[in-house]
C-alpha cells in the first residue's frame, strides 16, 4: 500500500480509493485492501491529517450489510450512485431510515451507529474521515449497546 502522488492516470475508485488530506491534497492509495495490515499501514501512511483526513471510495453491492460502523473523527457522506440504497442510522436508540436513489445523498453524523442496505444491484461513492472507525457483526440487537471494535474505516 502507498500513496501515489500525482497520478496521471484514471484511478477506479472501487479498486483504488483516494485519500484527501490536509493541504487539499488527493492521493490515489495504490494496493489498497480491506486487511488488517493493508489499513494499518494506510493509517499510518495519513495519521498526520489527523481527522481531517477523508477517504473516498466506490461500494458496489447487492442486498443488506454485514455490519454496523460509526466514524468518531467525523461526518460520513452516502452518494447513491446507481439503484436503490436504504442507510439506516440509529438516533436515540432508534432505527432513522433513508431511502437514496441516483444522484441523493444523505451524510451520518461523526460517532452514530449506520449500516447500508442495497436493493438489488447498487453502488454507493462515499466520502469518509480516516482516522478510526469502529465496527460490530450487524445483528437484531442495538448496536448502541455494544462497543464497537476499533480500526481504520469502511464504508
Amino acid at each position: 500500500m502507498r500513496l501515489v502522488n500525482h497520478e496521471p492516470n484514471a484511478v477506479d475508485l472501487r479498486t483504488t480509493p483516494v485519500h484527501l488530506g490536509l493541504g487539499s491534497r488527493a492521493k490515489p492509495v495504490e494496493g489498497f485492501a480491506w486487511d488488517p495490515e493493508v489499513l494499518q499501514a494506510y493509517s499510518a501512511a495519513v495519521a498526520e491529517d489527523g481527522a481531517e483526513g477523508r477517504m473516498v471510495a466506490i461500494f458496489d453491492g447487492d442486498g443488506p450489510g454485514d455490519h454496523w460502523e460509526r466514524h468518531p473523527a467525523g461526518d460520513e457522506l452516502v452518494v447513491c450512485l446507481t439503484g436503490s440504497v436504504t442507510v439506516t442510522r440509529e438516533v436515540d436508540g432508534v432505527p432513522h431510515r433513508v431511502v437514496l436513489g441516483p444522484g441523493e445523498a444523505t451524510v451520518n453524523p461523526a460517532g452514530t451507529w449506520h449500516a447500508v442496505d442495497m436493493a438489488g444491484p447498487a453502488s454507493i461513492l462515499t466520502i469518509t474521515a480516516g482516522l478510526g472507525t469502529d465496527h460490530r457483526p450487524r445483528t437484531d440487537v442495538n448496536p448502541t449497546e455494544h462497543v464497537g471494535t476499533p480500526g481504520p474505516q469502511a464504508p
